[in-house]
């Protein structure tokens, strides 16, 4: 009985109102929910507030950043240097980022095992890394540990053992994870959309190396690469986290200020312009797929082009931001032919690629082809409007506050300007220019870096049922994996 009247007391108040149950007209109006508000507008302000940023320079050309954040107790350090695997001829293509993996593979006194746990004792970490245009060395862990992370990265930049015998296990891995990633289609449609595009140049061959060109690497070419390449006036070393500059400053000279400096020699040639000169079909022959991998691409920019904003916008709006893209609506959501496609442009020191990558049942490679080489006219002909660059506007800026959420990250934002000789503030003044970008401008960038009609296409899957779909658009080549 008790429960009953209950009950009906609360349908009763819910239905009056009172006592703010179940209706609005009963409650004093509030703030409305966060997400029916419009969004905040941007803040114009440096991404580094101003005291935090301090640089210096060594007399032997070493150019020091440290970047001051007091709010944990954590240091990241790296030193980066200006030249890659681009500056690596192709015969000894993998040469840098073999030396990278030596480069942790014992230094100093402590042979690799000894390193490794000399590092994992404190929970801290070392690695070594290269790409096309750099070759970095870092170190992170607990700021009150940044005696033995400097020593550590001095001696695996100054003082590397580059052991024979570590020397043949890195180069055992490299082969057989080569040889693996042959079973990859999209390994391979990378590895073969480079060579269509760049034939004998360092760019026609992967940033890791061919094969061929990993089998002759040994302790020597990576010892002789390391006198050549790691060299003070050729390096950035950044320090980001709870540290105090002058002292940073202060101790980097004493490990690193009687390190000798040499003359930079070598950046690697420029790739062929055009690239390809005209439309040419590869077919990596797999009989046993029945989804076959898809690859156009033709030259693109180089990281430090005037324009490079405006290409940018202009990809996201064709195949460089997901679902939204024009590519996406087409060949996914229009079609069903694809999971997902995507296009970039690869900044590098040099021009390096644009491409376009996806995949579809075999049988629908010429439809997929068709539209996706529709859209890129398309982006010529019919460039983003406006509706389409508002949005296009928000997502980079977005991406871009997203890529500084932490010190170590604006840090690195901060070398790679350096790294490209870029100006100072470009990471200040990134959104307003992205959000000063025209129509016309945007335009002008398809107009002048989008060429469906010389691309490069490669496919990989059978070739006995490719070969008959592609054989009108350019001359075709099959060639067994």
């Amino acid at each position: 009985m008790r429960r009953d009247v209950a009950l009906r007391t609360i349908l009763t108040l819910a239905l009056t109102g009172s006592a703010g149950i179940g209706c609005a007209a009963g409650r004093s109006a509030g703030p409305e929910p966060a997400w029916k508000l419009p969004p905040p507008p941007p803040v114009e302000a440096a991404v580094v507030k101003p005291g935090r940023l301090h640089r210096a320079e060594l007399d032997n050309g070493l150019r020091i950043l440290v970047l001051e954040d007091r709010r944990l107790p954590t240091v990241v350090m790296s030193v980066t240097f200006r030249r890659g695997e681009a500056a690596v001829p192709a015969e000894w293509a993998g040469l840098a980022s073999f030396t990278a993996d030596l480069l942790g593979r014992g230094a100093g006194e402590r042979d690799a095992l000894a390193f490794a746990e000399s590092v994992e004792r404190l929970g801290a970490s070392v690695s070594a890394s290269a790409g096309w245009d750099t070759l970095r060395v870092s170190a992170s862990g607990l700021s009150r540990d940044f005696d033995f992370l400097l020593d550590t990265l001095a001696d695996v930049v100054l003082r590397p053992r580059f052991d024979e015998a570590e020397a043949s296990r890195s180069r055992s891995e490299r082969l057989a994870a080569l040889e693996g990633a042959k079973d990859d289609p999209a390994t391979l449609s990378a590895w073969y959309g480079a060579k269509a595009l760049y034939g004998e140049h360092r760019f026609g061959l992967p940033a890791s190396g061919s094969p061929e060109t990993v089998a002759r690497l040994d302790a020597a070419a990576a010892r002789s690469f390391h006198e050549r390449v790691l060299i003070p006036n050729d390096a950035i070393f950044a320090v980001s986290g709870d540290v105090v500059a002058a002292d940073v400053v202060e101790r980097l000279a004493q490990s690193f200020g009687a390190w000798a400096p040499h003359e930079i020699t070598f950046h690697g040639p420029p790739p062929p312009a055009p690239a390809p000169p005209a439309r040419r079909v590869l077919i990596v022959d797999r009989p046993d797929l029945v989804q076959a991998r898809i690859f156009v691409g033709h030259d693109g920019i180089a990281r430090t082009a005037d324009d490079r904003t405006a290409v940018q916008l202009m990809n996201l709006v064709i195949g460089g931001s997901g679902f939204s893209s024009r590519l996406m609506a087409t060949l996914r959501s229009d079609e069903g032919l694809t999971y997902g496609v995507y296009s970039g442009f690869s900044l590098r020191r040099s021009p390096g690629p644009f491409l376009v990558s996806t995949f579809t049942e075999v049988a629908s490679v010429r439809r997929a082809l068709d539209l996706l080489l529709g859209e890129l006219e398309r982006g010529r002909a019919d460039p983003p409007a406006e509706s389409e660059l508002s949005w296009a506007r928000t997502l980079a800026a977005g991406r871009f506050s997203m890529g500084l959420e932490t010190s170590a990250a604006v840090a690195d934002g901060l070398v790679d300007l350096d790294v490209y000789g870029l100006p100072r503030d470009s990471l200040d003044t990134y959104r307003a220019r992205v959000r000063a970008l025209t129509e016309a401008e945007v335009a002008k960038a398809a107009q002048d870096y989008l060429h469906p009609e010389r691309a490069a296409i490669v496919l990989v899957g059978p070739s006995a049922e490719l070969v008959p779909q592609v054989e009108d658009l350019g001359p075709v080549e099959v060639v067994i994996p």
